[in-house]
Formats: C-alpha cells, structure tokens, sequence
C-alpha cells in the first residue's frame, strides 16, 4: 500500500489521472474535496469534477480539517483522493491557520491510514515570481507543502498536457495503488 502525490499545473490532467489511478484499483474511492464555491465559475468546476468521478464515488467536501478528514473516511476496503492540496492551502490562509501544524498533522494522518491516499497539488513555482507579498508567500508556502508531501508519500507523478511523468521513485517503477 502507498500514497501518491500528483503534481502539475492548471488543467494538466492530474484529477483526471487521480481518478482514474482510484479506481483502477479495484476498492471503493472516496474524494475528498477542498474547494468551496464562492463564485459561479467555481461552483461550475466542482459541479464538472463531481460529475466526472459518477455515483460510484463518496464525496466528502471538507475545506479546511483534511487530516480529520482521511483519518474518518481511511479504511482497508478504500482509496482516497484527495482534491486538491492546493485550494486546502488557500483555505487554511484564508483562515489564518497555522501552517506547520496543519501540514504536520496532513502527514500524521497519512502515516496512520489503513488504505492509500492520492493526493492533487499544482505546481506554481515554476513561473514568474508573483509581484504581491501575499502571492509570493502563497507559493513559497505551496512549494514547501509539495516538497514536505513529496517526501511523505511513496510515489509523486508529475502531469505535463495529460501525459503522467513518474518523478519518485524511479521512471522503472510501477504507479500501483
């Protein structure tokens, strides 16, 4: 059993690949979805995502207590994916949560899962350096998140145009939830 990062950016395919990763293995998926809708276009974007993964998926919307979140929803029988570490991040600032903490506790409860987690980040860093304090530390934040899940987890995969690209722990390896 292992967890899996997914890494990318914008519309690069990672829920799509995440899903499908689910639910090839055979055990029933649950997403766990950060976002919020808190305007139309996002509220259209998690209509779309709920509608892609179908009936066959429990959904548990949590914004913000995500390693409350695995720790309810993690069982043998079960796949988790979780979508996305990116607007968990916004949230938690939004919030004025603690980071460390936050992501300490993200990690504790993939150590203490009983099934394979799938977790969604974009990777924002490899742009232009944003020209606002609250934007560059967003995406300080977000790279040290990636980095931190990057090492927790068992295999992190990099989408580029829909294409999967294994970056840990070998291109040899297998992704296999």
């Amino acid at each position: 059993m292992g967890h899996l990062l997914i890494l990318g950016g914008q519309r690069s395919g990672k829920s799509r690949y995440g899903q499908a990763i689910v639910e090839a293995s055979g055990k029933k998926p649950v997403c766990i979805a950060t976002a919020t809708a808190g305007d139309d276009e996002m509220g259209a974007r998690i209509a779309a995502h709920r509608a892609a993964r179908g009936g066959r998926w429990a959904t548990i919307e949590e914004p913000l207590e995500l390693a409350a979140a695995i720790a309810g929803a993690a069982r043998p029988d079960r796949v988790i994916l979780v979508d996305c570490l990116t607007l968990w991040l916004a949230n938690l600032f939004a919030a004025s949560r603690p980071l460390a903490s936050e992501l300490d506790g993200l990690i504790d409860s993939l150590v203490s899962s009983p099934c394979a987690v799938a977790l969604i980040s974009n990777e924002v860093g490899a742009g232009i350096i944003p020209d606002n304090p609250l934007a560059r530390r967003y995406a300080d934040a977000l790279g040290t998140l990636n980095q931190r899940m990057a090492a927790a987890v068992d295999q992190v995969v990099l989408m580029t145009a829909g294409l999967p690209t294994l970056i840990k722990p070998s291109v040899a390896f297998e992704v296999n939830l």
